[in-house]
Formats: structure tokens, sequence, C-alpha cells
């Protein structure tokens, strides 16, 4: 068995190699208060606690504190508080004084964080002022017919919620932050899909089922002065052996802990103490120097010392250690055993450079960084499928060349990966003729969107937009633009997302801009009030369904669009595009001498009504 400063020099040698995603695993298990909850305590929190006798004294107006002046320190805390007391009214009206006092200072504040209209607003509104709990016990106890028995149950509702986020989350993230050091002792890739194996094989409840009983033990053995301590290192293991097998029963994996660390006890007592300095110095540093290094540091060792005692378990013959069967954690599999298990991913890395012609000048130079195929001849056809084909087997290449886990070699089968992504082939290329499509669909979609949101909040048609046709396009720009100048950003998700919420933001922002300048002032949106707006220009909620949609275009709405234009005949397309654009460019000029203004359109101040929080701005939110 190799030495503690072995295992320790190995477990450097994996943070160094993975140290982005071990530090990301063990602070979200922070955050997530699983693990390492102590190196969050730097985050201090000033007290604001205001006791339960000034509320009510304030509330009946008798005494000089006020909830205006206290804004800060009253919260929805203080709200379930008074609630609980039995007082559902007092417990209303402090909500609503907080709420509307909220506002007022949105108002007199910052106008970015404005707190008037919007879905967000009212949100934050709901949540800041606790009227989201009083709502909830006000409708349960108009149900069952009593206050008490409402806060009763709103109270069991509550500490069920708290019991099933335990149980799935907190309860079970160990054993994902172990996968994904168990993974990373040998291979050079670690991915961050990784954190979802235990989905991915299924075994995510069974997982969270043996941690569980493990507590339960755990728990009834500390009972005992003596349980304390010795079952904490029989039960060391539990994560490790879970992370490895998640497909056992919680008796096999505590047995089996148990058994591996008969003897082993106090060498992992001395383990543990051999990393005292560390903490001492994250103590020091107020949990910084933990989140950044210690936490990881000592995960990737004791994965090390897993790994050391489970072979000596298979060694030894220990009963239940045939059950840690996953071999290639801890050696890479021969090129003969990937090759029988990945004949398609090898297939395209090693196609010969000659069988697929690559596109050159001009037309490669659109593909490439646009996505785009002015002509569809055999050879972009052929470029194409083999596009598709490496799109299929991007994510597994990794585990051909054996840099990431083989996961057609686990012996509990995956779930294949993004199944109805890879179908649509969302790297494809696109021809104008589908990007022109793309761009009308997106418009008239658009349009429709937000006449049917004016009809459904003011009962009445209106025809939305400075343009006189059924289009917005500002819709359909923003769509082509993301399956264009986004086009190198497809093959991660989260780019994707970030990089269109900034594209579409600068796009409304300078469209309204635009119109505005050009037109002597008038207005077609306002989203002041909103929270978090850019001088009514855009807004955060607005972003966030732009980024929504466009991983919606991207990956789904686009690629069937360009499935059915490449069904019906080429000419027939060209010639309905040609036409349909044409239309759309005499509007746009007609609508330069003569835009689209009116009521429902452009009056902006009268569509805000008395009451802006429930009312809809002059454009609805962007989609």
């Amino acid at each position: 068995m190799k030495t503690r400063k072995q295992m320790k020099r190995l477990g450097r040698m994996s943070l160094k190699k993975h140290y982005v995603i071990f530090v990301a695993a063990c602070l979200i298990a922070a955050f997530l208060a699983s693990e390492f909850t102590s190196s969050l305590n730097f985050s201090t929190v000033q007290n604001y606690e205001t006791t339960y006798d000034q509320v009510q004294s304030d509330l009946n107006g008798d005494s000089t504190y006020s909830i205006k002046t206290g804004v800060d320190s009253i919260g929805w805390g203080d709200v379930i508080r008074i609630i609980v007391e039995d007082n559902m009214q007092a417990g209303k009206e402090m909500s609503q004084e907080i709420r509307q006092n909220a506002i007022e200072d949105s108002e007199n504040g910052n106008p970015m964080f404005g707190r008037t209209r919007g879905v967000l607003s009212n949100i934050v509104n709901q949540v800041s002022s606790g009227s989201i709990i009083v709502t909830a016990a006000a409708a349960i106890g108009s149900i069952t017919g009593s206050d008490n028995l409402g806060i009763l149950i709103l109270i069991i509702i509550g500490a069920l919620g708290l019991f099933i986020f335990w149980f799935l989350i907190q309860n079970t993230f160990p054993v994902v932050i172990r996968r994904v050091f168990l993974e990373g002792m040998i291979y050079d890739r670690v991915t961050t899909q990784r954190f979802v194996f235990l989905l991915r094989v299924k075994k995510w409840l069974k997982a969270s089922w043996i941690m569980f009983v493990k507590y339960v033990y755990y728990s009834l053995w500390c009972l005992t002065l003596v349980g304390i301590v010795v079952k904490h290192y029989s039960y060391f293991l539990v994560p490790y052996i879970v992370a490895e097998n998640p497909d056992m029963t919680a008796r096999e994996a505590i047995t089996l802990s148990r058994k591996m660390m008969k003897g082993h006890k106090w060498q992992c007592f001395v383990f543990e103490l051999s990393f005292l300095g560390w903490e001492v110095l994250g103590a020091l540093t107020l949990g910084i120097f933990n989140i950044l290094y210690t936490n990881p540091y000592q995960v990737a060792s004791f994965t090390r010392y897993y790994a050391e005692l489970r072979a000596e378990a298979i060694e030894k013959g220990i009963p239940g250690s045939e059950l840690l069967y996953d071999t290639y954690l801890y050696e890479k599999a021969e090129s003969y055993v990937i090759a029988a298990k990945y004949p398609d991913v090898i297939k395209v890395i090693e196609e010969p450079e000659d069988t697929v012609e690559k596109l050159t000048g001009w037309r490669g130079f659109l593909a490439r960084n646009f996505g785009v195929l002015l002509l569809r001849r055999e050879q972009e056809r052929a470029y194409e499928r083999h596009q598709a084909d490496y799109v299929r087997v991007h994510s597994m290449i990794d585990d051909v060349q054996r840099e990431a886990y083989p996961v057609r070699l686990y012996p509990i089968p995956e779930e294949e990966r993004r199944k109805l992504v890879q179908s649509l082939n969302y790297m494809r290329h696109y021809s104008i003729w589908s990007l022109i499509t793309v761009f009308l669909s997106m418009s008239v979609f658009g349009w429709l969107w937000e006449v049917g949101m004016h009809l459904v909040a003011y009962g009445e048609f209106v025809n939305r937009g400075a343009l006189h046709g059924p289009w917005l396009p500002i819709y359909g720009t923003g769509a082509v633009l993301i399956l264009t100048v986004l086009n190198r950003f497809r093959r991660n998700p989260a780019l994707e997302f970030g990089a269109t919420i900034v594209v579409c933001g600068f796009l409304e922002y300078m469209t309204s801009l635009v119109m505005e300048i050009a037109t002597g002032g008038t207005k077609w949106w306002d989203y002041s009030g909103y929270f978090l707006n850019l001088n009514g220009r855009i807004c955060a909620e607005g972003l966030l369904v732009f980024g929504i949609g466009g991983l919606a275009i991207v990956y789904v709405i686009a690629p069937v669009i360009d499935d059915l234009v490449n069904r019906f005949n080429e000419r027939k397309v060209m010639v309905i595009c040609t036409v349909l654009m044409v239309a759309f460019l005499a509007d746009a000029v007609y609508s330069q001498i003569h835009p689209n203004t009116g009521k429902g359109v452009t009056d902006i101040e009268e569509a805000r009504g008395p009451d802006p929080a429930h009312q809809v701005s002059g454009k609805q939110i962007q989609a």
C-alpha cells in the first residue's frame, strides 16, 4: 500500500490536471451545504433581526420605529414568524408595507432596479416581502376553513420540501463529486456532464437511499460515545463505493465499507490529521484557501486512499469486493476493447481526408465561420453528411482516444448522450433560402406572440410593431444572427446561451435607440420599472427569454425548419421566399415614411395605466 506522502503527491497531480472542475465540485457542495460548509464562513451576514414586539407596535402605530426606515432589516423571515404566531392579518399587512416601501425606494433610486413592472419584478417583490408565504397560507386556510390548520399544513409542506431537497441533493452530492474525482485519477478530461452520471445510469434514487440508510445508521450509533468516532471511519468509504457501483443495496455498500476499513481506522484518522496544517491556513484566510485548494486536495488524496483500499480488498478476496467492478476507473482500456465498443466513432475519426472534399475559398469561409452554404451541390451535401456524423460522435471522441472515461464500457448502460439534439444535427449548415425561411417564420411568430399577448391583456386586437404587415423583424433578425454570428458557439450550450443574451440584448438596445432617433423620439417599447433594465431599452427578464428562445432556435426550431425546406423543390422554395421578401422589403420602405403608430403600439405612458405593476408594457418581452 502506498504511503500517505505518495497518495498526497498523486492527489496533487490529479488536482493539477483538473483544478477547475475539482474546485467547482467542492464549492458547489459547500453552497448546497452537503460538505465543506465551514469554508463559506467568510461570507458573514449582518444581523438585522427585529423582534416581534417591535413589529407589532409599529403596525399598531405605537412606535417611532418604522418598517420604511428598516426596510433592509425586515423581510419574509419576520413575516413567517408573525404568521406562525397565529396572526395572519398582521403578517399580511407587514408584507404589503414591505412591498410598497421597496417599490417606492426603487422609484427614487437607480432606475435599473425598477420593481413596478414585469414578471421578474413581481417575483422579487413577492419573495422579498414574504407575500408569497402569506398568499400560500391564506389559500390553504381558505380550503381547510382554518387559518391555524392552513399554517400547519404550510409548515409541513415546507418541512417536506426541505427533506426532499436534503434526501435527493445534499445527501447524495458526496457521491456525485466522488465520481468526478475517481474519473480524474487517470484520465486527462473530466467534463461537467459527469455530474449527472447517476442520472445517466438511472441510479440517482438508489444512491440517495444508500446514503440515507448510512446517515440513519450513523445517527443511531452517535447515541453512544464510541460510535461517534468508530462508525465515522467504518462508513467512511460508502460515498466512494456508491460512486463506483450505485447498483448495490444499502446493506451491501455499508457492510463492504465496514470490512474494507477494518484495521485501517487509525490509519485514516492519522491521514485526516495530516491535513490539519492546511485547515489552519484555511481558517487564517477566512476559508478562502480551503475553497481554492485544501478541500479539493483532500478529496483527491482520499480518492487515492480509496483506490489503495479497493485494490487490497480485491486482492484479499473480501466478501462483497466483487461488486467493485468498474475496472476502467483505475486502468485504461486496451485499444481492441475500445475498437469493439466504439466502431462508429473510430470510423468517423479515421475517415480518409480525400473521401470528403473540404470546402475552400469563400464557400469554406462561410461554412466554417457562419454555418452558411449558399449552394447545395453534391460536394456541399457530402460535407453536410460528414458534419452530421461528426456531431453524433463528437462527445465520445475523447473516450476513444482514452483521454476520458469510456462510458460505453461501464457495466450499467448509460443513456445515449443528447439523443434529440444529435438527431436534429444542430451543427448543420444553412442555405440562404433556409435562413430566409427562418427569418420570416420567426418574424411572423413574433408578431403573433405580441398581438396575442396584447389581446389577452387588453381584450383588443392591435397590429404590433413599426411595420404594417404581420411580422416583427427584430425576432427574425435575432434568429438569423444567432445561427450565423454565433455558429462557433453551438457545441457548448452554456456559451451559446450567454452569447445569445449578449447579441440579442445589443440588437434590441440598438434597434430601440435607432428607431427612437429616426422617428423624432417615438418609442415602441419601454422597460422602465422592470427589474434590472438599461435605460428602459432592455431588461433582465427579456434577455433571459432571449437566451432560452435562442437555445430553442439553434437546437430544435431551425433544424426542423431546415428539414422542411429541404423536402420541397428548391425552385419553388426560391420563388416563395423571393415573393415574401419583396413584400417584406416593400413594407419596410413604406413604414420608413409612414410607420405604424397609435393606440397599443406607441402610447407607452397610456399603456402603463394607473397601476404599473399589473400592466403590459408598450412592447412585450421578446422571445
